[in-house]
């Protein structure tokens, strides 16, 4: 959803996801003469205005901040026009009181107040329900909650400590998988890792009401040292099924996939009701404790009968364990390569193997035909012929988030663009904080960080999406397993969604992908902060107590400029 409001030479356009809601502030240059940032509150049914709390100071006010300290907004202002709440619930209105303020810290005067109302995103918008989790569990606020350690039992659904780590997305796979009751159901499962006990937990039950579970899964093999060997994923699923005693349940049929040409990366659920595909679950979401409450995933489910029909076809295709060649005849010809422009609204499935990856080039004109800004997430990097849309010199924003960096060949490509900004996926390190970067003593707690993930390639970034213009009335949100390389088209078992025109759907994605980078641009700054302030004297980041930093916001050549006018609505 979307709301602009204005009050004289100011205005707040608000944008709402399920969990998230953004806050895009903007005024005339003039206007903003002696600005020095905005007081955001919450407007309660009764009562006065309920102040959010941040945590960088004037200076002249609070010479010593205290770890973990917090002040009103409305006595230190943020100082910055766009601003994200992502502690929204779904399907909710939130009021937001928004004032400009001016004069000298301590004696702050408040300008024209805006006050915007919104409703959140439902989780379940009919045609599609979509479920991020939190992402990163090193979060200050998981600490506080729960200390710095994984879950006390990442098995129980429902502890606290793991349904906030999960935040809808396991209880949305489970709701998929618990519709399922009675013999006229069935379940077809397509699983890279899988492996984590209350998805197969619940699969059982659905098979003991008599639906009809039928799991294709990895139990391939890699070449090591000249001899062929269990992949780890093929070790973990068959502990999995052992352990559950899947293998001997009725109604489970378990289907090995081990001629693929490098790995079944598929994550996916579809529903048959009487032998007729009508709902999917898909997304980017392993099957296992780190995918639902560790790496940043999202799950997606689809009640639209043509795009199950689709998946329902494509696991038809994997069941009789196909070579390579053959997988690729069928990907080719029943989701064959895009041609000039776009597919019409609505939803467009695409499936991997192909013969070709001429549908790299088809991604790149879509991004270089963006007009808005491009939002993409990058768990491996980012490849060559993707890369160059990124150093193109294109007037419009560019926001990447990845795990780690590229190749040293496309890393310069990604980083020469002053409009394409980087967000990395790691964690603050140690080094990072005993070189005192500015604001350090804010963060102590990195210090103690302990990620649920302890071995594997991906631990912070591992969702797959591309938006291009996802704030305009045709935004375009590709969301699936795929990760937008060679490998993904050529050689992996992969699904993709592209849904064009969505509006809400593209909302709840944008929301919640500025949630990720927002978080992950903080520690790659202070990274490369502590790298080039080595050896050299920290001080602690406070607010500017004139209106300075309002410049860049205005200065056409800045980012900021960019970001002020992609978010400010029209």
């Amino acid at each position: 959803m979307r709301q602009l409001v204005r009050s004289g030479d100011f205005s707040v356009h608000a944008i709402s996801g399920t969990h998230c809601v953004l806050l895009g502030m903007d005024a005339t240059k003039a206007a903003c003469a002696n600005l020095k940032g905005f007081a955001i509150g919450i407007q309660p049914d009764s009562g006065p205005v309920k102040w959010l709390r941040g945590f960088k100071f004037f200076k002249s006010i609070v010479p010593n901040p205290q770890p973990g300290e917090r002040r009103p907004t409305n006595e230190h202002p943020i100082q910055d026009f766009v601003w994200g709440d992502y502690a929204a619930w779904p399907d909710r209105e939130y009021r937001y009181v928004i004032r400009p303020l001016f004069g000298a810290p301590g004696s702050l005067q408040a300008g024209p107040e805006l006050e915007v109302k919104i409703r959140t995103e439902p989780t379940d918008r009919g045609g599609h329900a979509i479920f991020f989790n939190r992402g990163a569990i090193p979060s200050q606020k998981f600490a506080d909650q729960f200390g710095n350690r994984g879950p006390a039992d990442e098995n129980d659904p429902g502890a606290a400590d793991v349904r906030w780590l999960s935040r809808g997305l396991l209880e949305g796979a489970l709701a998929f998988i618990g519709q399922a009751r009675g013999a006229s159901f069935e379940l077809r499962v397509a699983a890279y890792e899988f492996s984590y006990r209350p998805i197969l937990d619940a699969l059982l039950q659905a098979a003991g009401s008599g639906v009809k579970v039928k799991i294709i899964y990895e139990a391939g093999q890699i070449k090591e040292k000249g001899q062929l060997v269990d992949t780890s994923t093929t070790v973990g699923n068959r502990e999995a099924i052992q352990a559950m005693g899947l293998a001997t349940k009725p109604n489970i049929t378990l289907i090995k996939r081990t001629k693929r040409a490098a790995i079944p990366h598929n994550k996916f659920i579809v529903l048959l009701d009487n032998g007729h595909p009508i709902e999917v679950w898909t997304g980017s979401t392993n099957f296992t404790a780190s995918g639902f409450l560790g790496q940043s995933n999202v799950g997606h489910w689809v009640r639209h009968e043509a795009t199950a029909q689709s998946y329902s076809a494509f696991w038809e295709a994997l069941l009789p364990d196909p070579v390579a060649k053959d997988l690729k005849a069928w990907c080719s010809l029943h989701t064959p390569n895009l041609g000039a422009g776009l597919p019409p609204s609505g939803i467009t499935p695409l499936f991997s193997p192909r013969k070709d990856s001429k549908m790299l080039a088809w991604y790149g004109e879509q991004l270089e035909g963006a007009k808005q800004v491009i939002m993409f997430t990058a768990a491996f990097g980012v490849t060559e012929k993707l890369g160059v849309h990124f150093d193109n010199d294109r007037d419009f924003l560019r926001q990447l988030l990845m795990e780690k960096k590229a190749s040293d060949k496309v890393q310069p490509m990604l980083e020469r663009d002053y409009d394409t900004q980087l967000a990395l996926g790691t964690a603050l390190n140690k080094e990072a904080i005993s070189l005192g970067l500015d604001g350090h003593r804010l963060d102590e707690w990195f210090k103690k960080e302990e990620h649920f993930r302890k071995k594997g390639h991906i631990f912070y970034v591992h969702t797959k999406i591309m938006m291009i213009d996802p704030l305009t009335s045709d935004p375009l949100v590709f969301s699936g397993s795929a990760n937008f390389s060679p490998n993904s088209l050529l050689s992996n078992d992969e699904n993709m969604l592209l849904i064009r025109g969505d509006t809400g759907v593209a909302d709840i994605y944008a929301t919640e992908f500025k949630r990720l980078f927002n978080h992950f641009y903080f520690r790659y700054i202070a990274t490369k902060t502590a790298q080039e302030k080595k050896n050299k004297p920290s001080k602690v980041a406070y607010l500017d107590e004139t209106d300075g930093w309002v410049r860049r916001y205005f200065d056409p050549k800045k980012p900021s400029c960019k970001e002020r006018l992609l978010f400010r609505g029209s």
